[in-house]
């Protein structure tokens, strides 16, 4: 059994490439799928697909648009999903996406740092499991395994 793994978060760190190393040194039949990591790229997509914008505004409304519509499909695709929330960026999209897997019903692994929980605890209560740590979010993932 294959599974497919959304991995929300910030797109800053390298935190997805802990993760697939990880998953990757346990020999775990994972696929894993992400929002758009080029971050450039993911904020000029609606221009690129439409054409130039008449300001930053529709600008942003544009991309957002068809990055909306990529996690769409990406995550109805996935089996499960880890929403990281890290302690240095803004968790606008990492909030987003978490709230989508849960009123998906797509198990969600929550993954947050300790001074997070209060912040996240609704969402926290909400996730399956809450985990301190990318490495814990990837032992529960072998768990299903098992």
């Amino acid at each position: 059994m294959d599974l497919t793994v959304y991995l929300a978060g910030e797109i800053h760190s390298s935190w997805r490439e802990e993760v697939e190393t990880l998953a990757k040194e346990k020999d775990l039949p994972l696929t894993f799928v992400s929002p758009q990591t080029d971050h450039d790229l993911s904020d000029s997509i609606g221009e690129n697909i439409l054409g130039e914008q008449p300001g930053k505004y529709y600008r942003d409304d544009a991309a957002s648009a068809v990055n909306n519509l990529r996690t769409q499909v990406l995550m109805n695709k996935a089996d499960v999903v880890i929403a990281l929330f890290g302690e240095e960026y803004k968790q606008w999209n990492t909030a987003m996406d978490a709230t989508t897997a849960i009123n998906a019903g797509k198990p969600l692994i929550l993954v947050r740092p300790e001074k997070l929980i209060h912040p996240l605890k609704e969402i926290s209560n909400k996730a399956n499991i809450v985990t301190n740590n990318v490495e814990q979010a990837v032992e529960v993932l072998e768990y299903i395994f098992k």
